[in-house]
Formats: C-alpha cells, sequence, structure tokens
C-alpha cells in the first residue's frame, strides 16, 4: 500500500496552472506536471482501504490503489499495464475527467484526497514517452464485422476492443477527423488533438478503418450498413443541445455553444470551419447562458478571442462553498467549484432566468432577466438588464438528433428520448444493432462513454462469437 505512513506525513499537493495572464494568450494545454518524484510522493499517500470507495466513484474501475503503489515503489511500466487493463484511453480522462474517484477518495472526509487525475495522466504520458504504448494487433481474425457509428470516446473504445478481439471494425465518422465532442467541442487548452491523433494512429494500426466525413442517415443509408456488418454499434452521443424559445431567440449573435467552440477547434486545427458564419467573441461583451462544463469552456475560449467581458448566469440557486460530507461522501457531491476557465475572468450570477432578447437591427444587446426563487418561480420586482453582443446557450443536451439515422432506424427510445438498450446486452430493439454512449445514457461524462463503449464492445463480441475474452 505505498508508504504504511504516507498519508499522515505527505501534505496534498497538485499539478498547478500557468499564470492565467499568460495562458489566455494561448490555446495550448497549461497543467504543470508535478514531475516523476512529485508524482510517487503523491501517490504514497494512497491507504489501499479496506473498502477502497474510489472505485465506485471511478465509472471505468480503475485499480486505482494498485496502481498508486506501482508508481510509489517506480514500476511505471507494470502501472501502465494495470491502467489500461480497465481503461483505453487514461490521457483522456487525465485531462478531462472531474475526478468521481477523488470525490469518493477516503481522505476526502478531511478534504485531501490523493490526487488520483494527476497521477493517472502522469502514468501515460510516461508510458508515451518512454514508447511503451503500441498497437496491440489481434493474432487471429475472427471473420466477422462491425460498424461503429461515432467516434467519441465511446466510438473509439467500442471499435479498439472488438479490433483486439479479432473483428473487422470500420467507424463512421461525419467530421473530418475522429474524436466527436472531444476534439470539436473540448478547447484545445483543456487537452490538445495529438492526444486523440496518436490514439487514432494505435487503432488503424491494430486494423480499425476510419470512414470520415461519412455522415450515416445521410451519405450512407444505416440500412445498408446493417445489412454489409454482422453488428453494428450506435456511438452518435447526444448532441441535440436545449434551446431557450423566449422572445427576441431569432436576432442574430445568439449561438448554441456547440456552433461557437468547434469554429476555435477548427481554426487551431487548421480545419475549414465549413459554410458558416464566423462566431467570434472579440471586443464584445458575451453572456454564456449555462454553468455547467460546457459553459466554462466558453468562457475560457471567449477571453481568448480578447471578449471584452463575459458573464455567466446560471438558473439554479448558487451551491454551497462546502458540502456536507456525513450526507454526500462518497458520492459526487454539489458544492461550489470554480473552473481554470472561471478563474482567467468571469462574472457568475446564479438563480437568473433569461425572460427575453432585445436588439437593434436584427442584433440582439440585451438580455432581460429576472432572479428566482428554491423553486426556480419569478420574483417580483426583482428585473435587471445584461448587457451582451454575444449571447451562447450552453444548458446541455437533450438526447442523440433522430432526423436521419434514428428515425430511418426507428428503433425504440427510452422516455427521454435516448436510444433504448440496457447496460449488460446494450443490444436495441433491431436485431444486430447495440448503442451505447451518450446515445444511449444521455449527456454524460468522458469516463462514463469509455465505459460503455468497453461493455458494449464484449457484449456485441459475445453475440457474434457466443464466448469472449473482453473484460467488461
Amino acid at each position: 500500500m505505498g508508504k504504511i505512513t504516507g498519508f499522515l506525513e505527505i501534505d496534498r499537493r497538485d499539478r498547478k496552472y500557468a499564470p492565467a495572464a499568460d495562458r489566455i494568450r494561448h490555446y495550448n494545454e497549461f497543467v504543470i506536471p508535478l514531475g516523476e518524484e512529485g508524482t510517487r510522493e503523491q501517490a504514497a499517500r494512497c491507504m489501499d482501504c479496506g473498502v477502497p470507495y474510489c472505485h465506485t466513484g471511478c465509472p471505468v474501475n480503475n485499480q486505482i490503489p494498485d496502481w498508486n503503489d506501482l508508481v510509489y515503489r517506480g514500476e511505471w511500466l507494470r502501472a501502465l499495464k494495470n491502467l489500461h487493463s480497465t481503461n483505453n484511453f487514461p490521457e483522456f480522462t487525465g485531462r478531462i475527467c472531474p475526478a468521481p474517484c477523488e470525490a469518493a477518495c477516503t481522505l476526502n472526509i478531511p478534504d485531501t484526497p490523493v490526487t488520483i487525475k494527476s497521477i493517472e495522466c502522469a502514468i501515460v504520458d510516461r508510458g508515451w514517452e518512454e514508447g511503451w504504448i503500441k498497437p496491440l494487433v489481434p493474432h487471429e481474425k475472427t471473420g466477422r464485422s462491425v460498424a461503429v457509428i461515432g467516434s467519441g470516446p465511446a466510438g473509439m473504445a467500442c471499435a479498439q476492443q472488438l479490433a483486439r478481439a479479432g473483428h473487422d471494425v470500420h467507424v463512421y465518422e461525419k467530421n473530418a477527423k475522429a474524436g466527436g465532442l472531444m476534439r470539436y467541442g473540448i478547447p484545445d487548452f483543456k487537452m490538445e488533438k495529438r492526444h486523440i491523433d496518436r490514439r487514432v494512429a494505435q487503432m488503424e494500426a491494430e486494423g480499425v478503418t476510419f470512414h470520415y466525413n461519412v455522415q450515416v442517415g445521410h451519405e450512407v443509408s444505416i440500412d445498408d450498413l446493417v445489412e454489409k456488418y454482422d453488428a453494428v454499434a450506435l456511438a452518435g452521443g447526444a448532441e441535440k443541445p436545449r434551446d431557450l424559445p423566449i422572445p427576441g431567440r431569432e436576432l442574430g449573435g445568439i449561438h448554441f455553444a456547440m456552433e461557437f467552440l468547434p469554429q476555435q477547434n477548427r481554426r487551431v486545427g487548421d480545419e475549414p470551419i465549413g459554410n458558416v458564419a464566423p462566431i467570434l467573441a472579440g471586443g464584445k461583451h458575451v453572456v454564456v447562458i449555462g454553468g455547467g462544463d460546457t459553459g466554462s469552456d466558453c468562457i475560457g475560449t471567449s477571453n481568448r478571442q480578447g471578449a471584452v467581458s463575459v458573464t455567466q448566469i446560471e438558473i439554479m440557486p448558487q451551491p454551497p462553498e462546502k458540502e456536507n460530507k456525513e450526507l454526500t461522501w462518497p458520492n459526487w457531491p454539489m458544492k461550489m467549484r470554480t473552473s481554470s476557465s472561471q478563474e482567467e475572468g468571469v462574472n457568475r450570477d446564479f438563480a437568473v432566468m433569461t425572460q427575453k432578447f432585445t436588439g437593434e437591427n436584427g442584433q440582439v444587446k440585451e438580455l432581460h432577466c429576472i432572479r428566482v426563487d428554491a423553486k426556480m418561480q419569478p420574483i417580483p420586482g426583482s428585473e435587471f438588464v445584461l448587457k451582451a453582443d454575444l449571447v451562447l446557450l450552453a444548458m446541455g443536451f437533450v438526447g442523440p438528433v433522430q432526423e436521419g439515422m434514428v428515425k430511418d432506424l426507428a428503433v425504440d427510445l427510452d422516455p427521454r428520448g435516448n436510444v433504448l438498450a440496457d447496460t449488460f446486452s446494450y443490444r436495441t430493439s433491431r436485431e444486430k444493432i447495440f448503442s451505447c454512449g451518450d446515445m444511449r445514457r444521455g449527456q454524460s461524462l468522458v469516463v462514463w462513454a469509455i465505459r460503455e463503449g468497453r461493455q458494449a464492445a464484449r457484449a456485441i463480441d459475445l453475440a457474434l462469437m457466443g464466448k469472449t475474452s473482453l473484460p467488461r
């Protein structure tokens, strides 16, 4: 268990950020690693608890105490193998996962959890630096073929696992490159896209074929894929954004976050933004509606583009600064959090409802807002106005886009509009068709997408072969 008295002798120390004044000048990652000795020291704090609640917090079931102990002992290669046994892409989760494992850590009771996320990232980054991460080519091919629709984290994990099981795997992606919202939604300053590119190269060497600029339901028929392949996995994500249908919504300058963020990611990646008008925050008063991660990404991007001011409003009440551990631990607590993007400059306001947009010459100029009570009911007399030249709607997603592929398939949906499938067989209501990730469970985390992709791959392999050696 690392150092038996480590948690008593060593204080928690996590990765630092480059100064905000410096990092907002570029779109590169700005997290400063702890280094080998610092990481080993932090790994020594892991107690290898009798009941390791970090396991309950981690959707991919990472064996956290095991690889913490290996890092402490300097056995980095063994730690990498252990980490990869449960997680195909720890460099993704080590950068953009909110770390529910740390919330569940026993040392989080006194607010000093083990720096699990940083250690995970250090292990896999060391693996790439040392050249330990190589393609795992199957010894035999099964003769079976699978189409995976969508190349986000669920689709990538599903495809990689199936390819390693010996199947002929083809991934269909509507965009020019793989990664889904990891590439086109999450800014480069949170995760540079080279991390995706080298995993794609690894997968291609393992036998996965990627078909880009192919939107299933448009360029190719879903029925043709069902006819051509032995199984089809739907991993297209939940990309339908939640709208705000209030007076003035038709004004120019009001955009969904996922209209704004992909444009900047394409600029950074030297991709054309497409046949659309540029959406830029430079010189503008920006209002972000929505208090989650997507809203935070809009803040960081707006500041880097040179916004005059950025305001973020949220209809929910302001959460407490500190959670009641007796009520919440080891579950993920609702408490006040400040992201790195919010630290860079934003005016945050809570319990605010937008009633209408007004503007001039067809362009938005103001938001007319009112404060709400705990039941989200307007409080009379609390009206106020916010100046806005650009409004970004970041209020989450309501499910998969149903026009096209989902509607053509006529698969059963759950009450929320997601593709209906259970978490054991991952089968949909149609023969040969499976579903995983956000398309099945709704908007969620990258780590949940990886878990579902891995489990769906196991279910598909079992359905095709009658047996499977893939882990669940």
